[in-house]
């Protein structure tokens, strides 16, 4: 990690991308909560979701704890998908979205992406390079709240059913079911 004052290498464009833990770490994600929080003003609850990697429990907890901190309450739904965050980040009351993922980059690396309410993406231009800087500067207040977990695996199955309707335990047109396997995450033991 670089040192106090310099926005970590792991800030890019529209996301945060880094390997871990040279320019990402459990540390950097902590501060992004904070971060987060503090430039979005967050009245409300945010939504946490994490990939497959190895790193991405740690990765996820830390801006579960920074948000927390802030005086925000999360909604921690684990092991899943991209959508699966930007679905509950959409729904009505929450204000937020962090997603732990490295998408397609080595294994080495993770990553967040960030969304505010109604599942809208955060970029340089929309809040990220004030989250950059106020991760660089590391200053804030202390508050604390409680997470609570939620289960989002209902309601994606009832909005996918949405687009191909059931009548009478039949389809009334035409499906093309495409399934999204998600490295794995999709279909966790329950």
């Amino acid at each position: 990690m670089r040192k106090m004052g310099t926005h970590p290498s792991c800030f890019k464009s529209y996301d945060i991308r880094g390997r871990v833990p040279d320019e990402l770490n459990a540390d950097i994600a902590y501060r992004v909560g904070r971060a987060y929080a503090a430039t979005l003003a967050l009245r409300g609850p945010v939504v946490v979701g994490r990939d497959i990697r190895l790193s991405s429990p740690a990765l996820a907890a830390a801006p579960i704890a920074g948000l927390n901190d802030a005086g925000v309450d999360t909604f921690d739904i684990g092991l899943c998908g991209t959508e699966m965050v930007y679905l509950a980040a959409a729904r009505p009351g929450v204000v937020g979205g962090i997603m732990v993922t490295a998408s397609h980059n080595p294994v080495d690396y993770n990553g967040m992406k960030l969304v505010r309410e109604q599942a809208r993406p955060i970029s340089g231009d929309s809040g990220l390079k004030r989250i950059a800087d106020l991760v660089a500067a590391s200053r804030f207040p202390l508050q604390l709240v409680l997470e609570a977990p939620i289960n989002p695996w209902m309601s994606l199955t009832n909005t996918s059913l949405k687009y191909c309707p059931l009548s009478t335990g039949r389809f009334w047109r035409p499906c093309i079911w495409v399934v999204n396997a998600g490295n794995g995450c999709a279909g966790p033991d329950f």
